[in-house]
């Protein structure tokens, strides 16, 4: 179900298409289809996130970056058509968490968007900088920039409140598609990550809390 699923939002809409795929021949193609091969072959997830030896950890952070944001994008795009201005007015995880959303551009200033509109502007803002060669250089000798960790830290906390949005208000929806096992695989890898790499503040992570201690051993 959930294949067949992933299809329907692959052909159904181009904005939930991976935004960013890793050049073949690149040393960060290799590094990507090594992070892969070892998801798949079954291996414990808290062992999978640890950075192989010999491997910079800004690559391996950037590979991470780029692949959570494309699976994220993509699992928030099957749940799409059940986020609306009307279900979702406002972009939360439950009655207690509220995030507004602030860019430096249009919203100067932390503002009130409802959930899908909230998602649009999180996904076209993380495109835009993991495309940006200032902020992710894919050129083997080009370094990344001093503040590289800093944004990776907000990319991905930032990517967690989708998981907090998805799992608080439409988790009957995931179910019903038979998605859970899929989400759940997911955000464990993505959990662990963060975890490895103390990558977002233990107070983000606070709307999760208790799911997290049930399914992330």
């Amino acid at each position: 179900a959930m294949a067949l699923c992933l299809k329907q939002v692959f052909n159904k809409d181009k904005t939930f298409r991976p935004r960013k795929k890793f050049e073949p021949g690149t040393q960060r193609f290799e590094l990507y289809k090594k992070a892969q091969a070892s998801l798949k072959s079954g291996l414990d997830l808290k062992a999978v996130v640890q950075l192989p030896p010999g491997e910079s950890i800004n690559d391996w952070i950037a590979v991470h970056v780029v692949d959570f944001f494309n699976r994220i994008n993509l699992i928030y795009g099957t749940m799409s058509e059940y986020c609306t201005e009307r279900s979702c007015p406002i972009m939360s995880g439950g009655l207690k968490y509220e995030y507004r959303w602030q860019d430096d551009c249009k919203y100067k200033k932390p503002t009130k968007l409802s959930a899908p509109q909230y998602m649009c502007m999180l996904m076209d803002w993380i495109e835009m900088l993991i495309n940006n060669e200032d902020v992710f250089p894919t050129r083997i000798g080009v370094p990344f920039p001093k503040q590289f960790q800093q944004v990776c830290t907000k990319i991905l906390t930032r990517l967690f409140r989708v998981f907090v949005h998805v799992y608080i208000h439409h988790f009957d929806s995931i179910i019903n598609m038979g998605a859970e096992a899929h989400v759940n695989t997911c955000y464990k890898h993505f959990y662990y990550f963060i975890r490895e790499f103390s990558l977002i503040d233990h107070r983000e992570l606070e709307p999760l809390k208790e799911m997290t201690e049930r399914i992330c051993h």
